[in-house]
């Protein structure tokens, strides 16, 4: 069955259920990340989807070229502290492209238009995020288990899907025997052989915005399709489906995070009635060369 024949079968999602604000829900493009020490960078490849509960998250630095050991990709539980008013992450050691933390802050964040600023508590930066998505689907699948058909063994696998409209993210760890010896690399070292490269990239964190792949931590998965074949409804909030991972026939089991069949995905933030009138008054120069800018 078709993912999207099986979404026929699943309930949708209260609005109330909401774990984090609901402006931080879609699909982000960063736009540049500014430091304390007056660099910014415009140009490095970052996008962060976000479902109710969890995150996906690639970064590469160049679209085919990044080296196998630099690319970055992770997927994880979103944490909201109300009191704070700070975002942050809980990644499993087995859910991150790379076998250390890159980014350990919690995050403020500032709602602007169709602009979310994340400021990293210590100042050491500032990134500028600009959501993709204006209306459509909304659906997060995330992975509860996973039984290798042939074995009947269950894998220590994580792994999700975040559709929104046209955009895609799908992310899966390595198998067990691939992150044991990932885990154990420097990935920093002169020395890796052809079969640790093999095993790094084995990871995968995948953006589709065109109608295929077009980002991916796995250079075979870059210009595929995804796969939206395989899948059977277990209930109205579980779905399987069967998948081929290297070399092994593997069924997956999601939990339906999100459902919404048409989301308005935010674009414009409120502000004063004041505000909203002075610049009414200046738009000639305030609005003569201004778009919008995803």
């Amino acid at each position: 069955m078709n993912l999207y024949e099986a979404l026929n079968s699943i309930e949708t999602t209260e609005q109330h259920q909401a774990v984090i604000p609901s402006y931080l829900y879609g699909a982000f493009r960063r736009k540049s990340i500014s430091f304390y020490n007056g660099l910014t960078d415009e140009n490095t490849i970052v996008y962060w989807f976000q479902s109710r509960s969890f995150t996906i998250d690639l970064r590469l630095k160049h679209p085919t070229e990044t080296p196998v050991v630099e690319r970055q990709g992770w997927i994880g539980d979103t944490r909201w502290d109300t009191q704070t008013e700070l975002l942050s992450w809980h990644v499993k050691d087995h859910a991150n492209y790379q076998n250390h933390v890159q980014w350990p802050e919690p995050a403020k964040l500032h709602a602007i238009g169709n602009c979310i600023l994340e400021f990293s508590p210590s100042n050491v930066y500032v990134e500028d995020w600009r959501q993709q998505v204006q209306h459509g689907l909304f659906l997060g699948l995330r992975l509860k288990r996973a039984l290798d058909l042939t074995s009947q063994q269950f894998l220590d696998l994580d792994g999700g899907l975040i559709i929104c409209d046209n955009h895609f993210a799908f992310s899966l760890t390595r198998l067990p025997h691939d992150q044991d010896q990932v885990q154990q690399l420097d990935l920093n070292s002169n020395a890796l052989t052809d079969e640790d490269l093999t095993a790094i990239e084995s990871f995968e964190v995948s953006v589709r915005f065109d109608g295929i792949k077009r980002l991916s931590t796995t250079h075979i998965e870059a210009q595929s399709n995804f796969n939206l074949e395989g899948f059977k409804v277990l209930d109205a909030h579980h779905l399987l489906q069967q998948i081929e991972w290297y070399g092994r026939s593997i069924e997956l089991t999601f939990e339906v995070d999100m459902y919404i069949p048409a989301y308005s995905f935010q674009h414009s933030t409120e502000t004063t009635q004041d505000a909203q009138a002075w610049f009414t008054q200046q738009k000639d120069h305030l609005a003569h060369h201004a778009e919008i800018v995803l």
